[in-house]
């Protein structure tokens, strides 16, 4: 079992910058694969960036300017950087992590850009 917990979602105004964090405890050892999803309101839940175990990454090619993901390995915790937030953006940000066959969702957090 992987537990995902989330936190770092608030209300920031275009052109702001926010960082994400999901705290990873479990059976870590087994995730191959840790990413950000978002869904906004009425609209599917769609990736944002992905970090393998051995730290290559990959990002939605229309927020990898604005968008980053990293990780700290001592502290088991896989971050998303988001900058220049546009109001696009105001949805909820969820973790996921892929280990051993299953598939592991954290419950989101909140992330809301307007003026």
């Amino acid at each position: 079992q992987v537990q995902l917990v989330e936190s770092g979602g608030a209300w920031v105004q275009p052109g702001g910058s926010l960082r994400l964090s999901c705290s990873t405890s479990g059976s870590i050892s087994g995730i191959s694969l840790t990413a950000w999803y978002r869904q906004a309101p009425g609209k599917q839940r769609e990736p944002v960036a992905a970090i393998g175990a051995g730290g290559s990454t990959s990002h939605v090619h229309s927020l990898k300017d604005r968008f980053t993901i990293f990780r700290d390995n001592d502290k088991n915790i896989v971050y998303l950087e988001m900058h220049n937030l546009e109001p696009e953006d105001t949805a909820v940000y969820y973790c996921n992590a892929y280990a051993d066959g299953n598939n592991y969702w954290g419950q989101g957090t909140q992330v809301t850009v307007s003026s």
